[in-house]
């Protein structure tokens, strides 16, 4: 729901996009997703949307038809230029090929070209299986994981000067952004701004503009 949610939003601005990777759930949903937004502003548009993502609806998957609530975790990375210099050294990433999932028929991918990414020191983790080609997703994971390790320094800058002016704030599974409401009554309410749509159906067709907006404008004041 949050992966069409982003898409639709950004089909809407223009924006480019391309899933990069996607791990299915055992029954239904997904695992986890890479999802890639270019465009003008996209990043300082979409910054605000990392954290923790809550949906509560009757699930479907529930014949007994209980309400569920359930957590996504968002992460968003700014895609760098290639003249901004991250050390890596070979020994520090571990990489493995292994044969991409999809659907059947001749787009199943018959050879091991999907591509997985470790940096070792910060066990950070990438993967990229859009292309057929190994080449060409290994290229992307690389790309993915200078983004990610970059991001990774901007944050500890970020913390060790919030740690220092006292404003550092716990960052938990259970400290959500964002609530998606979709019983007993419908509402999406994003938790650090207070601001609240009635129409959940809306947002969850991309329209979270509101939500960047309050976000944006609390971040200037």
């Amino acid at each position: 729901m949050l992966l069409r949610m982003y898409l639709r939003w950004a089909e809407a601005r223009g924006y480019e996009s391309e899933l990069l990777y996607r791990l299915d759930g055992e029954e239904a949903g997904l695992k986890s997703a890479e999802l890639a937004i270019r465009g003008a502003n996209a990043y300082g548009y979409l910054q605000g949307e990392s954290g923790v993502h809550r949906l509560v609806r009757i699930s479907p998957y529930d014949a007994a038809s209980r309400r569920h609530t359930s957590f996504a975790s968002v992460d968003v990375y700014p895609e760098i230029d290639d003249d901004v210099e991250i050390e890596l050294d070979d020994k520090d990433i571990r990489i493995d090929t292994y044969r991409a999932s999809g659907a059947g028929g001749q787009h199943v991918n018959k050879t091991d070209s999907a591509v997985r990414m470790t940096h070792i020191p910060t066990n950070t983790v990438v993967s990229c299986q859009n292309e057929r080609s190994q080449h060409k997703n290994r290229a992307m994971a690389m790309k993915m994981l200078r983004a990610r390790l970059y991001d990774l320094e901007m944050k500890k800058r970020r913390e060790a000067e919030a740690e220092r002016e006292g404003l550092k704030k716990d960052i938990a599974w259970g400290s959500q952004i964002r609530s998606y409401v979709l019983h007993p009554y419908r509402m999406v309410k994003d938790h650090r701004t207070g601001t609240e749509v009635g129409n959940a159906d809306r947002v969850l067709d991309g329209g979270i503009d509101p939500f960047i907006e309050a976000w944006l404008t609390e971040q200037i004041g």
